[in-house]
């Protein structure tokens, strides 16, 4: 979670949301990421979609079988479609988001019956901080 929270201040610090994701396999860090839609004009472009797509990229394959994914705050509808694609097997977040997070604040979509692929899941982790950063980050936006 050091890696994602360090990976949201960049993020932050060049005016995205402050959202950071990496993806471990193997006990070691293969996809990094952070919130990028605003400079990229890529309203895909969230932490977790840029951390999954610098981990294919890494491992040449987009099945990105028995690996997790770390996040700062709960993952949206879309990215946790992207982790079911790419066959998360553990996901790991820091705080929820109770407008947007489909892990399980608005819906647990995850455990749809509808799909073929299943994940662990663990929230919470560093919440605080988390959650902190996002709020001063929110803070600064508005004053």
């Amino acid at each position: 979670m050091a890696d994602a929270l360090s990976l949201a201040r960049e993020g932050a610090e060049a005016g995205e949301v402050p959202v950071g994701a990496v993806v471990v396999l193997d006990g070691r860090v293969i996809g990094r990421g952070r919130n990028q839609p605003i400079s990229t004009h890529d309203p895909t472009a969230h932490a977790e979609v840029v951390a999954l797509r610098d981990a294919a990229l890494a491992i040449g394959n987009y099945r990105l079988t028995g690996a997790a994914l770390v996040v700062t705050v709960e993952p949206c509808l879309m990215c946790v479609g992207a982790l079911v694609h790419a066959r998360i097997g553990t996901v790991v977040y820091g705080a929820p988001e109770p407008k947007t997070g489909a892990i399980e604040s608005t819906q647990r979509a995850h455990e749809h019956p509808a799909l073929n692929h299943r994940m662990v899941v663990v929230s919470g982790v560093r919440a605080r901080e988390c959650r902190e950063l996002m709020q001063a980050f929110f803070r600064g936006v508005r004053s």
